[in-house]
C-alpha cells in the first residue's frame, strides 16, 4: 500500500486484515496455536496483543470528539502516508522498541479456545472498523491525534494505518513460527 487511504479503503483494509488474521489462524492445530517457545510470544499470545492493541485504538474511534481532543490536544503536521507511518514503526521496532507492559500477554493455555480468542480478535477488529465508519467523516481522522506507545502522538488516520499494518505483521510473525514449528519437531 502506498499513499493516504480514504475512509472507505481504511474501513476494508481492518476488515481484510482480520479476516485474512483470522482465517489463518482458526486454520491452525491447536498444539500449534498455543505453542510457546522460548522467549517468543505464541500465535495465541499474538492474538490477545492485537485484541488489547485494537481495543486501545478503538478508544479514540468511540469517544466523544472533545474527548480526544482534550486527551491528545491537535495535530502540529499532516498525517503520514500509510508507508511512513509502516518506516517509522520498523524504525522504532529496529530501535528496539517493544511492546509495553498492558499490551504484554500472560502465557494462554489451551483450555481458553483458540475459536474463542480469534472471535475476540474479530469483533475488536469489526468495532473499530464500524467506529471510523459511523463516528467520522473523511477528513476529520487527519484533525484528531491519539497517543501510541512506540510511536508518540498520531493523527488517528495514522492510528488505522498502524492497527492494519500491525495485524499484518503478527500474522507473518505467525506465519514465520509456523514454519519453523512445522519445519522441527513440537518435543525438542
Amino acid at each position: 500500500m502506498t499513499g493516504y487511504l480514504t475512509k472507505t479503503e481504511i474501513e476494508q483494509q481492518l476488515r481484510d486484515a482480520a479476516s485474512e488474521f483470522s482465517d489463518y489462524c482458526l486454520f491452525l492445530p491447536d498444539e500449534i496455536f498455543f505453542y510457546q517457545p522460548a522467549d517468543k510470544w505464541s500465535a495465541a499470545q499474538q492474538t490477545k496483543h492485537l485484541i488489547s492493541a485494537t481495543n486501545a485504538a478503538k478508544l479514540a474511534f468511540v469517544l466523544p470528539k472533545f474527548m480526544v481532543r482534550w486527551v491528545a490536544g491537535k495535530p502540529n503536521r499532516q498525517s503520514r502516508t500509510f508507508d511512513e507511518l509502516v518506516a517509522k514503526y520498523k524504525m522504532k521496532l529496529a530501535q528496539g522498541g517493544k511492546a509495553s507492559s498492558p499490551f504484554v500477554p500472560k502465557p494462554i493455555p489451551a483450555s481458553y479456545g483458540k475459536e474463542k480468542l480469534v472471535k475476540n480478535f474479530n469483533s475488536s477488529m469489526n468495532k473499530m472498523a464500524n467506529a471510523v465508519n459511523k463516528n467520522w467523516k473523511e477528513s476529520q481522522t487527519d484533525q484528531y491525534i491519539a497517543p501510541h506507545p512506540l510511536l508518540g502522538k498520531i493523527t488517528l488516520t495514522e492510528l488505522c494505518y498502524f492497527t492494519i499494518h500491525h495485524t499484518k505483521h503478527h500474522l507473518e510473525s505467525i506465519k514465520n513460527l509456523t514454519a519453523k514449528l512445522n519445519s522441527t519437531s513440537l518435543d525438542g
